[in-house]
């Protein structure tokens, strides 16, 4: 049987056209979550001013096995525990964060972005969270192929940083 060299070629570089053209399969990737998380690369704990929200006991239970599940590799899971956590406090910036960073593993980049700035705009301005935010809207925006607002996020991150008073 002789096939036609040309139509194998022609057949060929059309698939590998249509398989660049498509935007890549939501992936659950870890590495994105340790990028988010990632305090400064040189040191341990997060330095400068840190803001802690007083939380409801129930969304405290909720985040907890929401964290065991993303710990087993179940994220749907710990995306649907979130979501239970932030129908009880919806204004909590660090359930909207850690909703945001699954988002992210999931390759769900428009859900990721939108949860990191809606935990920014009421959340802390300063501290980790805030560096948090803005790494996730950088990560995600990037994957959108929104390449000026992701630069643009990361030197807003910069700005979430603020020293605290020397000690006397």
């Amino acid at each position: 049987m002789r096939v036609n060299q040309g139509l194998l070629i022609t057949t060929s570089v059309l698939l590998l056209a249509a398989c660049a053209a498509q935007p890549p399969a939501p992936v659950e990737d870890r590495s994105l979550l340790e990028q988010v998380r990632a305090s400064e690369p040189e040191q341990e704990e997060p330095r400068g001013l840190q803001v802690y929200p007083l939380r409801n006991p129930a969304v405290d239970e909720l985040i907890r096995s929401a964290e065991q599940a993303e710990r087993d590799g179940d994220l749907p899971r710990a995306a649907m525990l979130l979501e239970r956590a932030i129908r009880i406090e919806p204004r909590d910036p660090e359930l909207l964060q850690n909703m945001a960073e699954v988002r992210l593993a999931q390759g769900d980049w428009e859900q990721a972005d939108a949860n990191a700035s809606r935990s920014f705009d009421v959340g802390p301005r300063v501290g980790e969270l805030c560096q948090r935010n803005w790494r996730t809207m950088a990560l995600a925006r990037e994957r959108l192929g929104r390449h000026e607002d992701a630069h643009r996020a990361r030197e807003r991150m910069q700005e979430c940083r603020v020293e605290p008073p020397p000690r006397f």
